[in-house]
């Protein structure tokens, strides 16, 4: 985490006026939120939706202020952040229009998954529901997959419950900031998921704990997965505003249907019915929808060709890819316990092998 560009970017979110579209707008243009704020204003001012109140707003000081304060309470309660341009941030929420400028985590997490889902459903889960999920858990086990949901009554904590049983990693989206829990029933809960997986918000310590925040974190639920499940819904039930934010990024959305005369299959049913969702009656149908089922016979091929075909070290280094297809030489280095100067000859072979190449700035990309 670079400090100095995670202090700009929260003044840049604290800045009146801007929001996540046109904060990212100013991010991509300028390269950084620090650049933001060295910028002239005629360079400001040729950008759409900048005004001269919005302005005066960057030149406020008690945005710097309230930055270093959060600044604080993330060092202190060793919190991670990410920015929208970090190489961290989730790249699927990335995606997203409106996502965040920073996302705070309780703990350091790796997205390196393909296999994201998310599992939300009604607060009074019933007991069929409560069945449904961890039947769908059991069989995705071995597709490995992160789980992440609301941490909420119901399905959420069910999900996350089912999850951890299972060994899987599984992400608490919260409403509020991290020095909150809600409910607190679910306390008990917290350090196993820091174990397996962690919590992340959007909001800030500071921020006022109230209802609209959580229409905002569905968003952020829809957003870190490739696909979203509701499992038990009434027909106006809260997780239809994670579908539809789902639907508006184009992620895939899937249904369990249940009885016409059932409360809390309305919900669900309607979403089949108007093609807002896909249905699923077990666990087969989103391994095929999702293609689970090649990748995973694909991705057990390349291993083995790739064991057979590569050194200890050279292993090593290729799975120290921690973050994706890119990464620091430095942090390979770190990763696969091989000092730097070994590493890069490694490097050296595995290029020649057609396995990674190397970019600028001293990274290299694994193909």
């Amino acid at each position: 985490m670079n400090e100095n560009q995670l202090y700009y970017t929260l003044a840049l979110q604290k800045t009146v006026g801007v929001g996540f579209v046109l904060g990212r707008r100013l991010v991509e243009e300028f390269g950084s939120a620090e650049e933001v704020f060295s910028r002239k204003k005629k360079d400001l001012i040729r950008i759409e939706g900048i005004t001269d109140k919005l302005l005066c707003s960057l030149e406020n000081k008690s945005i710097f202020e309230d930055a270093e304060k959060e600044l604080i309470q993330v060092q202190s309660n060793k919190w991670k952040a990410t920015y929208i341009n970090d190489r961290k941030y989730p790249k699927l929420l990335k995606e997203c229009v409106d996502a965040p400028l920073v996302l705070f985590s309780s703990k350091e997490l790796n997205w390196n998954n393909e296999r994201i889902i998310s599992i939300v459903g009604s607060r009074q889960a019933t007991t069929r529901g409560v069945e449904f999920c961890n039947n769908l858990l059991d069989d995705l086990k071995e597709y490995n997959p992160i789980i992440v949901s609301g941490y909420a009554y119901g399905i959420d904590i069910t999900s996350h419950k089912g999850a951890l049983d299972r060994g899987l990693q599984t992400i608490g989206v919260l409403g509020h900031g991290l020095n909150q829990l809600y409910p607190s029933e679910h306390a008990k809960y917290v350090e196993e998921m820091n174990e397996s997986g962690g919590f992340v918000t959007e909001f800030w310590s500071s921020d006022a704990f109230n209802r609209e925040n959580f229409i905002k974190r569905n968003r952020i639920i829809a957003g870190l997965s490739t696909a979203t499940i509701v499992i038990e819904s009434a027909f106006k039930g809260g997780s239809l505003n994670t579908v539809r934010f789902a639907n508006d990024y184009n992620r895939d959305v899937y249904a369990v249907p249940g009885r016409i005369s059932d409360p809390m299959s309305k919900g669900c049913n309607d979403l089949i019915k108007t093609s807002r969702a896909a249905m699923l009656t077990d666990a087969t149908d989103l391994i095929k929808g999702l293609n689970w089922e090649k990748q995973s016979k694909k991705q057990k091929a390349i291993q083995t060709e790739l064991s057979l075909a590569l050194t200890s070290d050279e292993q090593n280094v290729y799975e120290a890819f921690r973050n994706g297809d890119k990464e620091f030489v430095e942090i390979i280095a770190e990763e696969s316990c091989i000092p730097v100067f070994r590493v890069t000859t490694v490097l050296l072979n595995l290029e020649v092998k057609g396995l990674v190449r190397p970019l600028p700035g001293n990274y290299y990309e694994r193909l």
